[in-house]
C-alpha cells in the first residue's frame, strides 16, 4: 500500500505508534478522511481515531464474527475444524472486534487449506468486500447489524507451546494443527530429543502406542490417541523440508523409535 501510494504521489503517514503525540491525530484529521480502514493491524485502535473519518473506522476481519474475535482467526478456524470462514467488515468500537457488522462474505474451508492458502483467499475476499462496503457507505445504503450475543469465541495468538504435537490426541486434531501452523511457525515434535517440524501429513487407520513410528509406503506413520498420522514431509533443525523417504536416508530410525 505504501509503495502504491508513493508511486502515485499520495501522501503517506507512518507513525511509529498510534499512541504517540496529538500531532499524529491532527495530521490524519487534516486529510479529512471518509473512513479509517484497518486490516491485520493486530492492536486495538486508540479511541481518538475511531471518529476521525466521516464513516468512522472499519476493520477487515478474517472470520465470521462473532466467531473468532482476536488476533489469530485463521489459525483458530483451522484448529477447530470449522467447515467455513469468511470476511466481516466491522464498524470499530472500543472493544475487541465487538462492533456492528456492515458486510459478511462466506467461503468454505477446503480439506487441504492451511493458514497460508486460507490467508490469501481471505485477503482477496477482504479487498473486494471493503471496496463494496465503502461504496455502500458513500451511497447511503450501508446498514450495520449488531453482533449476536451467542456464538462468541476468541482467537488468541498462537503460542509457541501450541506448536508441539501431543500424540495422545486424535490424529484428525494433529492433522489440522499441521495445516493451521503452516507456513509459520510450523508444528513440531521430538525424535530422540531432537526437534523435528512436520509440514504435511494425512490421517490413516493404524493403531498403536501414541507416538510409535513405522515406515509404510513412503510415509512415517505415527500412532495417535485415535488413528494415526502419516507424515509426508518433515524437517530437522537446520535442515530443509524433506519427504519421509529422503528424511530417513540421512536419519535412519532406531529400533522402537517414537515421536515424543
Amino acid at each position: 500500500m505504501k509503495r502504491f501510494a508513493e508511486g502515485r504521489g499520495i501522501r503517506v503517514l507512518q507513525p511509529r505508534s498510534l499512541k504517540g503525540s496529538p500531532e499524529d491525530l491532527e495530521k490524519v484529521g487534516a486529510s479529512r478522511p471518509d473512513a479509517i480502514v484497518v486490516a491485520a493491524y493486530g492492536l486495538l485502535l486508540p479511541p481518538r481515531f475511531l471518529d476521525v473519518g466521516r464513516y468512522g473506522a472499519l476493520n477487515v476481519h478474517a472470520s465470521l464474527l462473532p466467531r473468532w474475535r482476536g488476533a489469530a482467526p485463521i489459525q483458530r478456524a483451522l484448529l477447530a475444524g470449522d467447515p467455513e470462514t469468511g470476511i466481516s467488515i466491522m464498524q470499530m468500537d472500543a472493544g475487541l472486534d465487538t462492533g456492528p457488522v456492515l458486510q459478511q462474505v462466506r467461503i468454505p474451508i477446503a480439506p487441504d487449506d492451511d493458514a497460508g492458502t486460507l490467508h490469501d483467499k481471505l485477503a482477496e475476499l477482504g479487498a473486494s468486500a471493503i471496496v463494496a462496503t465503502l461504496a455502500d457507505l458513500a451511497a447511503g445504503r450501508a446498514r450495520a447489524s449488531a453482533q449476536p450475543e451467542t456464538g462468541v469465541t476468541y482467537a488468541p495468538k498462537v503460542e509457541k507451546a501450541e506448536s508441539r504435537l501431543n500424540w495422545a490426541r486424535p490424529a484428525r486434531e494433529l492433522e489440522r494443527a499441521v495445516r493451521a501452523l503452516r507456513p509459520a511457525p510450523g508444528a513440531y515434535t521430538l525424535l530422540d530429543g531432537e526437534p523435528v517440524k512436520i509440514w504435511r501429513a494425512d490421517v490413516c487407520d493404524v493403531t498403536g502406542e501414541p507416538g510409535t513410528i513405522r515406515f509404510v509406503e513412503g510415509k512415517l506413520v505415527a500412532a495417535c490417541g485415535e488413528q494415526a498420522l502419516a507424515v509426508v514431509q518433515l524437517q530437522r533443525a537446520g535442515g530443509r523440508a524433506l519427504s519421509a523417504t529422503e528424511f530417513l536416508r540421512g536419519r535412519p530410525l532406531s529400533p522402537g523409535a517414537r515421536f515424543a
